[in-house]
C-alpha cells in the first residue's frame, strides 16, 4: 500500500494545501482500509476507487475546520510548498496525456492560493473532476449530493478559478527564464529593472504564521513590492537564494547556513512575474530538503 499513500497524499494536498494534513488524511484513509474484516475488503471491487472515495470524505471535513483554524491564523495563510514535480502526477497510467497535464497543472501555487477562495465541496469536486477525470456519479457518492449538483459545484469553482488566472500565464520554460531574471535583478542595486520584471499590479503575500517577521498585509504594485524585495535582499546579506523546482514550475529557495528558511513561489504572465508568494514559517518548510 505505499504507492497507495503516495498517490493519497497527492490527492489529499491538491485538496488541502497542506503536506503536513494530506499526511494525515492519507494516513486516516489507510487505517480505515485496514479495519476492515476480509469479507469488507474482499467486497470492494476497487481498493483504490474506495481509499479515493475516502480520502475525499476525510478532506471535505478537514477543510470545513481548516477555514476556522485559518480565520485565527496570523498574518497571510498560503499553501505549504512542495519540492521539485513533488506531487506533479500521482497517476502515471492515466491513459490520456491531458489528464497528466490536468494533475500537473493542479498542484501550482498560483491554483492552490486560488482554490483557498471556494467553497469545501467545490473544490473537491473541482480537484476530483478537473484533475483526477473523475465522473461526476462517482464524485456524487463522496459528497452526498446529485451528479447535477457536483457538476454545478465544479463549474462554480472553475469560473471562479479561470476567471482569477492570468489568460497568457507563462509556460514553464518562459516561466523559468523571468524567475532568473527576476532573481538576478532582486540581488542586484538597479531599482529600475527589477520594477520592469514585475506587472505593475504585481501582489506579493508573506506568510510566516506568527512564527517569523513577515508583511501582515498583501503589498501591490511594482514600486512598492520591489523596495520589499530589495529591503530583504539589502539587510539579510547571509541568506542564499537558489532557483529550484517548487511545485513544479521554477522558484526560488532561501537558505542561511544550509537551512532553508523561506521558499518564494511566483506567478508569471507576459513576461513578467505577476505574484509572488513567500512562505517562511517553518512549520511549513519541514519537509523541504
Amino acid at each position: 500500500m505505499n504507492g497507495e499513500h503516495d498517490r493519497l497524499i497527492g490527492i489529499s494536498y491538491r485538496m488541502l494545501g497542506s503536506y503536513s494534513d494530506a499526511e494525515d488524511a492519507a494516513s486516516e484513509a489507510l487505517v480505515r482500509w485496514y479495519r476492515l474484516t476480509d469479507a469488507e475488503r474482499d467486497a470492494i471491487d476497487v481498493p483504490s476507487a474506495w481509499l479515493t472515495r475516502v480520502v475525499s470524505r476525510i478532506c471535505l471535513d478537514l477543510l470545513g475546520s481548516a477555514r476556522v483554524r485559518r480565520e485565527h491564523y496570523v498574518g497571510q495563510w498560503l499553501p505549504e510548498p512542495v519540492h521539485g514535480l513533488g506531487l506533479g502526477t500521482v497517476n502515471s497510467s492515466a491513459p490520456d496525456p491531458a489528464d497528466l497535464v490536468a494533475q500537473q497543472d493542479s498542484v501550482t501555487l498560483a491554483l492552490l492560493v486560488l482554490l483557498e477562495s471556494v467553497g469545501p465541496a467545490q473544490r473537491v469536486a473541482f480537484v476530483l473532476h478537473d484533475a483526477f477525470a473523475m465522473p461526476f456519479e462517482e464524485i456524487a457518492t463522496v459528497l452526498d449530493r446529485s451528479p447535477a449538483a457536483c457538476r454545478q459545484l465544479a463549474s462554480a469553482a472553475r469560473k471562479r478559478v479561470h476567471g482569477r488566472r492570468p489568460i497568457t500565464a507563462a509556460d514553464s520554460v518562459e516561466h523559468d527564464r523571468v524567475v532568473r531574471a527576476f532573481a538576478m535583478a532582486s540581488g542586484g542595486g538597479d531599482m529600475s529593472l527589477l520594477v520592469s520584471l514585475l506587472a505593475p499590479d504585481v501582489t506579493l503575500v508573506s506568510d510566516g504564521g506568527g512564527r517569523v517577521t513577515a508583511a501582515r498585509n498583501p503589498v501591490v504594485g511594482s514600486e512598492r513590492v520591489a523596495r520589499f524585495i530589495r529591503g530583504i535582499t539589502a539587510k539579510a546579506t547571509d541568506l542564499d537564494w537558489s532557483i529550484e523546482p517548487v511545485n513544479g514550475l521554477s522558484g526560488i529557495v532561501i537558505r542561511r547556513s544550509n537551512q532553508v528558511v523561506g521558499v518564494i513561489g511566483l506567478g508569471t504572465a507576459d513576461d513578467v512575474v505577476s505574484d509572488i508568494w513567500i512562505v517562511l514559517n517553518p512549520d511549513k518548510l519541514r519537509h523541504w530538503p
